[in-house]
């Protein structure tokens, strides 16, 4: 594989959250830099969130491993634990299966950027801490989707 050109590598604005989640998260800019190498196993992506937008809904993996470095700017990161900023330079890892839901947020007054990394696992599905939905295995295989916690359709 030669050279990544990252302006020609796939962008991907917002979120495929169904309404209203999809709110916070619809500035979103996601360059698929592991998409453009032809990677299959682990996705990677530079992210980058303009003032007051979020990475995601606040969320965890069931199957899939989640790694960040933030190399611009600034984010808050939500977890159980409540809210810690991360600045360029600083990273944070987030184990598969485990409940603690994590989502960055910029709450500063210019743009961040971050590097993401993560395993592509088809079978992987997880929750929302803080709403009631949950995202269905098959984002890879174009399945996957969402419901509510307890499995109905969301109307």
């Amino acid at each position: 594989m030669s050279k990544i050109d990252i302006a020609k590598a796939p962008l991907v604005v917002g979120s495929r959250y169904p309404a209203p989640y999809d709110e916070p998260c619809k500035l979103r800019e996601n360059r698929q830099l592991g998409v453009a190498a032809g990677l299959t196993q682990f996705g990677v992506n530079l992210t980058r969130l303009k003032p007051g937008v979020w990475s995601s809904q606040r969320h965890w993996h069931a199957k899939e491993d989640e790694f960040i470095h933030v190399l611009e700017g600034e984010v808050v990161l939500v977890t159980d634990k409540g809210e810690e900023t991360l600045r360029a330079g600083e990273c944070a890892g987030f184990k598969a299966g485990s409940r603690d839901g994590h989502c960055l947020k910029n709450m500063s007054e210019r743009d961040a950027v971050i590097l993401t990394v993560g395993t592509r696992d088809d079978a992987d599905w997880g929750e929302y801490s803080d709403i009631d939905l949950k995202f269905l295995p098959g984002r890879y295989s174009g399945g996957g989707g969402y419901r509510r916690k307890d499995g109905s359709e969301i109307r």
